[in-house]
């Protein structure tokens, strides 16, 4: 939805076999060398582009560096910056032989590539029969497709136009980019191009990663507006979003819950490198939302759940750097690549609770979910009971099924915690621990049945009752949340009030359980508590979630009357 902007995407699979036969030494792989087959691979009628790698920062408007292609001449199709190193010189240290280029080569970080030119001139055949020359008497490129392009220049120098400098400030180990920075006024791109990345060995690398920073850290939905003069048609789905925003009330009371539900925040899928668990048919993944104020509960939660986790967070571009800082720094989240983190960036006034669900759970690639809160720690057996019980009960072909993990908390920052039900009843009898808001809501969990619980030796079935909102595990299939529910309040109610709707047999687990932990309260639920007018569009929300369940199920729907005439609480 940024403002003309398109996406395209392209196979790589279908390129590779174009460039597969170069031997290749370059960190980057075979995938370095795939910028040779860009001009058969992009479509025919695009006469000219820029090529980007994606270690480059940009600190000045690239409308400046398209306007370059103006200074090309009749002849020029590429245009580069200067390497700025000595790698091409061939004097780095002994028996160095580097690809051939002209003096110290150029740098493919950054190019100008007048397409319509290079496919006239024949450059497919042209690149190929150059590498195959060169690999005659070289074993292979060092630098990938750089090698090929400056082996190319150096037979025919016509076809380059060398570009400024400040276009392409390369910052390998042994730059000598510093000639070209300490005399120029206006940095363009700055280029990340050392395997270190961020901790290349230079003198003024800090102000550079300051730089690189500040421009992670800035905030991204300022893309989605036309600052800079860029008039365009909005995209369809764009222009209908901001005809419904128009239509709002803004004197209405509960504006700004219409608002969020409106409001489509950028994600970012996977934001750190994930391993996907290995298939296997009872697998379960805990699927939770968190912003930063709940960071902290991420280490303990894992030393709890060694199975996969699909995790959705909260936050603005400074904390997601912030959050990138957390994981490297911590030897427990650094070492768990089954978790998977999904950045939704934060945007609109309300917490879009039901959105982050969504978003964790929509990634799940297990076949079943447990769905929880960041604020839960699960039985340290948990994960296991839970296949195994998923096993025992031949969930996948009993029907619709969610399994009930009942909920339990502690008032104590410091707790013991339980390694069994048995430890568990002794710390509820000796009043260490509570069945979860026994004192403030006891509707939310009560039909889970605490007292059978108790003695039970065998899985049971409960009803559903209303205002219920136990935890469960359930298959990864099941319905989405309503994103109606924002803020605090009854996300969890009304998606188990659909599950219900579903005819989902709700069965409680005899030797599962979670803890709830102490903690500050988030600002939505003071909101909650302080403000009559958030509770009043709370149950208006409520009303039209029922209106809206019953015109899809029907006269099976009624009894879910009951719950709109139950006073408001948490939920």
């Amino acid at each position: 939805m940024v403002p003309a902007l398109q996406l395209s995407f392209y196979d790589a699979d279908e390129l590779k076999p174009q460039v597969s036969w170069i031997p290749n030494k370059h960190y980057s792989g075979l995938y370095g060398l795939l910028k040779l087959v860009l001009p058969d691979a992009l479509p025919p009628d695009l006469a000219q582009v820029i090529v980007l790698d994606t270690d480059v920062i940009f600190a000045s408007d690239i409308a400046e560096l398209w306007a370059l292609f103006a200074h090309f001449s009749d002849t020029q199709v590429i245009g580069l910056v200067e390497n700025q190193s000595n790698w091409y010189l061939g004097n780095l240290w002994k028996n160095h032989r580097p690809w051939p280029a002209l003096g110290r080569g150029f740098n493919t970080g950054v190019i100008l590539l007048r397409l319509d030119r290079l496919r006239q001139a024949g450059w497919e055949q042209t690149w190929k029969l150059t590498a195959k020359q060169e690999l005659l008497t070289l074993p292979a490129t060092s630098l990938a497709d750089q090698d090929i392009f400056n082996a190319v220049i150096k037979e025919h120098p016509g076809l380059v136009q060398p570009l400024p400098c400040v276009w392409n400030v390369q910052l390998s180990d042994h730059t000598l980019a510093e000639h070209c920075y300490s005399g120029a006024s206006d940095l363009k791109v700055i280029h990340w191009n050392s395997p270190k990345k961020l901790r290349v060995k230079n003198k003024h690398v800090e102000f550079f990663r300051n730089l690189y920073l500040t421009f992670l850290e800035s905030d991204g939905n300022l893309l989605r507006r036309e600052l800079f003069g860029c008039p365009s048609q909005p995209p369809p789905e764009a222009e209908k979003l901001q005809q419904a925003l128009a239509q709002l009330d803004e004197e209405d009371t509960c504006f700004e819950f219409r608002q969020q539900q409106l409001t489509v925040n950028r994600v970012h899928l996977t934001f750190l490198p994930h391993e996907p668990p290995p298939s296997r048919r009872h697998d379960i993944t805990l699927v939770a939302q968190l912003s930063m104020d709940r960071l902290q509960m991420l280490e303990t939660l894992c030393s709890h759940w060694p199975g996969p986790m699909s995790l959705a967070l909260y936050l603005t571009d400074a904390e997601a750097q912030q959050f990138l800082r957390v994981v490297e720094a911590s030897a427990v989240l650094s070492a768990r690549q089954d978790v998977a983190y999904h950045v939704v960036y934060r945007g609109g006034p309300l917490y879009p609770v039901s959105q982050l669900r969504n978003v964790a759970l929509a990634q799940v690639l297990t076949p079943y979910v447990f769905l929880s809160d960041i604020d839960f720690l699960p039985a340290r057996s948990l994960y296991d009971y839970l296949r195994a019980c998923i096993e025992q009960l031949e969930l996948g072909s009993r029907g619709k099924t969610a399994l009930v993990v009942p909920a339990f908390e502690t008032l104590h920052y410091r707790l013991s915690f339980p390694s069994s039900k048995a430890e568990l009843l002794a710390l509820l009898d000796a009043g260490t621990l509570y069945t979860f808001r026994y004192h403030v809501w006891p509707q939310g969990h009560a039909p889970t049945d605490y007292a059978r619980w108790r003695e039970a030796q065998a899985p049971y079935q409960v009803r559903w009752a209303a205002d219920y909102e136990p935890y469960v595990v359930v298959p990864r299939d099941c319905p989405r949340y309503d994103p109606r529910f924002v803020g605090f309040g009854w996300n969890k109610v009304a998606h188990i009030m659909e599950l219900d709707a579903q005819e989902y047999e709700f069965l409680v687990l005899p030797e599962a359980f979670a803890i709830h932990l102490p903690h500050a309260p988030s600002l939505d639920i003071s909101r909650l508590r302080s403000s009559a007018t958030y509770r009043s569009c709370l149950q208006a929300l409520k009303a039209e979630f029922h209106q809206d369940l019953s015109r899809h199920y029907g006269a099976a729907a009624l009894k879910y009357l009951t719950a709109l005439q139950q006073p408001q609480g948490p939920a």
